[in-house]
């Protein structure tokens, strides 16, 4: 009989974190695992959402929609910050304490409630402990074994070690430097299970999406993801501005993605003098064409999990420049399959890029280098498998 799985995701965008999740819903044993997924919003994906594609491969889906904040809450986290604005690890607790108070531990309630009407076997939750709090607490009070999916380098105060060391049967880990960075503040040894992520090596590969006319005759610098702080596409901006104005290189920048920090970013384009050198696509469902259309994929974050926009250019056949962090390093081989620099290096992010520039054939070769790698060791079956059976053993 099927282990009946409620896939618990707090999020509230779709990102590589949910590409990834998708690889293995669509390929998961339906006769060995039954699942039903509970997302707290319905984002979209371009056109569509996330309920229509999870229709689409047969996945049902509950919203839980988020609580709203009350006044008191609102008002005590002001209080708070004003009053230890001078303390940062007592501001930081306290405001904690009142999202503990308003959101996770009603949240709690209600999941618990979920998982015990519901009858499951397994809470199974993407992303990372700190976003899965109420989670944990809910599958505590039902008596229901957690695997916690990281997929990125997650920074944990006590309480959130504490309660994963004590509910999760299994953390599996999207890189070994994951592993071992939360083993390092305290997760149990043993309990962090590394399956990196993968990308289906047998797709098609697409022809490159067109670019304006004033990318005709650049090369395609290319930057995929999320217009968040975390991203730091600022970085890339301000390294090409100095490629285009100081070394008069002829470049094109090409951002795939939208969030909340597109217009800034727009503005500071143009204040950098790049107007005429990037193209803001916006979010675009099919990234490939897109990295087909790239000739380098820049990622200058600084932290990551294990990036799927780097798998996808390496799979394209691309080389990387990407920041030295937790994920990007154990994709990225310096100097075989792209470049590495230490983040906010922006004069090092320049001189990384200015190198591939200038050698076409330092381009094809990591390139080339990088799709080897990618699908001798990056297998999507692999994937699937090892994580079904870390589900199957956490739920026995």
């Amino acid at each position: 009989m099927a282990i009946k799985i409620l896939l618990l995701d707090t999020g509230k965008e779709w990102g590589g974190g949910t590409n990834s999740l998708f690889e293995l819903l669509k390929r998961i044993d339906r006769d060995r695992f039954d699942i039903t997924a509970l997302f707290y919003h319905n984002y979209p994906k371009g056109d569509s959402d996330l309920r229509r594609e999870l229709d689409r491969i047969g996945i049902p889906l509950s919203v839980l929609p988020p609580l709203r904040q009350p006044l008191w809450a609102k008002a005590a986290k002001e209080l708070a910050r004003g009053l230890l604005g001078w303390h940062r690890p007592w501001r930081q607790r306290a405001v904690f304490s009142i999202e503990m108070a308003w959101r996770i531990r009603p949240n709690a309630r209600r999941l618990a409630a979920v998982l015990k009407q519901g009858g499951y076997q397994l809470l199974y939750m993407n992303n990372q402990p700190s976003s899965n709090l109420e989670g944990y607490l809910a599958a505590e009070t039902a008596g229901v074994p957690v695997v916690q999916h990281c997929r990125i380098d997650a920074t944990l105060n006590p309480l959130e070690i504490s309660l994963a060391n004590r509910v999760a049967r299994r953390i599996i880990c999207v890189s070994h430097g994951v592993a071992e960075s939360l083993e390092s503040q305290g997760i149990a040894p043993g309990k962090c299970t590394v399956v990196c992520n993968a990308i289906d090596g047998s797709q098609d590969l697409p022809p490159p999406a067109p670019l304006p006319a004033a990318a005709a005759g650049r090369l395609v610098l290319g930057a995929v993801g999320s217009l968040i702080a975390r991203k730091s596409v600022d970085h890339l901006l301000q390294a090409a501005a100095t490629l285009v104005a100081v070394d008069r290189l002829p470049i094109h920048l090409l951002i795939v993605g939208d969030g909340p920090l597109r217009d800034k970013l727009e503005k500071l384009a143009g204040e950098l003098g790049l107007a005429d050198h990037v193209t803001f696509a916006g979010f675009q469902k099919a990234v490939f064409p897109w990295i087909t259309a790239m000739d380098i994929l820049v990622l200058s974050s600084p932290r990551e999990g294990l990036p799927r926009v780097i798998l996808e250019a390496m799979l394209l056949g691309k080389p990387v420049v990407a920041s030295n962090v937790i994920g990007s390093r154990e994709l990225v081989v310096n100097g075989e399959t792209g470049l590495l620099y230490d983040y906010g290096d922006i004069e090092a992010l320049t001189a990384r890029l200015k190198e591939l520039l200038a050698d076409e054939g330092k381009r094809s070769a990591m390139g080339a280098a990088g799709r080897k790698r990618v699908l001798a060791e990056y297998s999507i079956a692999r994937y699937v498998a090892e994580v079904q059976n870390v589900l199957q053993e956490a739920a026995a």
